[in-house]
């Protein structure tokens, strides 16, 4: 996969180049791709990868897109989405019977927003899912509630996003602080009191170690795949709402899938239950047999 080369992605007017020329590689069909996979699976034919890495190009541009609050360049962010989309892409079984967006969007989403909380990894965020959750998703619920990014949230504010995320008052502005704080000069004074503390010195480094960092990717690659077989056990339909209704930041309503395949709001519920049911089953006994 080495071999393969892609186009420049750079900031500024370069980044409108890169995206205009990413448009002119084709998007392939089913037929296609699941050809193309084979060759590469089978033979290690580094043109049947590369056309699969770069018909799927806009994808990573797009789900980068949605990570441009961040204050990191853009280019940076697609550069990563495109690691994580090659990845995809040397792991795909084609024989699975889901298409490639559908397996690379993790992976796309993964290598992004790995890459967002190391270079956020200077200030501390902790480590719960609820308060990683928090740390993408705040930018969004501020901005709906009309919250302005300059000064601290007040005790109102910071009670609502509290009630929407399940953590406390205290621990939403903190955060809030935490992502305001990246954008001042770290040798800032902390307060105008005379102080000598400077922000560098509140800043907490608790990385973990290596061994830890190897064992909990282990422990991901172990989930992923396991979700991913149990992903593979249901129908297309099923799946397909599954995916929209429970692995995505920005779920897609009953209606709107309901819309997509002639079927009504509670039909799209019952089949999303369904689903869920047979995946919570295949993972459980995937796991128990690990």
């Amino acid at each position: 996969m080495s071999a393969i080369t892609l186009p420049v992605v750079a900031e500024g007017p370069g980044l409108s180049q890169y995206l205009n020329e990413i448009k002119k590689f084709p998007l392939l069909s089913a037929e296609d791709e699941y050809i193309l996979a084979q060759r590469w699976r089978e033979h290690g034919e580094t043109e049947a990868a590369h056309q699969l890495v770069t018909s799927h190009l806009r994808l990573v541009a797009k789900i980068a897109m949605k990570y441009r609050g961040y204050g990191l360049p853009m280019s940076d962010l697609i550069s990563e989405g495109n690691v994580g989309l090659m990845k995809a892409v040397r792991k795909f079984e084609p024989e699975r019977g889901f298409r490639l967006s559908t397996y690379a969007m993790w992976w796309i989403r993964a290598s992004v927003t790995e890459h967002i909380l190391r270079s956020w990894s200077l200030v501390k965020m902790g480590t719960m899912a609820a308060q990683k959750k928090l740390f993408f998703s705040l930018r969004k619920a501020k901005g709906k509630l009309e919250i302005l990014e300059s000064g601290d949230l007040n005790p109102d504010q910071a009670e609502i996003l509290s009630q929407k995320f399940g953590l406390s008052p205290e621990e939403i502005v903190n955060m809030d602080r935490r992502m305001t704080a990246r954008d001042f000069s770290l040798n800032a004074p902390v307060s105008e009191d005379g102080d000598s503390v400077e922000f560098m010195d509140t800043l907490v480094d608790d990385n973990p170690s290596p061994e830890a960092i190897v064992a909990a990717r282990e422990e991901a690659d172990i989930r992923s795949e396991v979700l991913r077989n149990a992903l593979a056990i249901l129908p297309e339909r099923e799946r397909h709402i599954f995916i929209e209704r429970r692995l995505t930041d920005d779920p897609i309503t009953l209606e709107e899938l309901g819309e997509q395949y002639g079927i009504s709001r509670e039909r799209v519920r019952q089949l999303e239950v369904r689903a869920f049911e047979k995946v919570q089953k295949a993972v459980t006994e995937n796991a128990s047999a690990l």
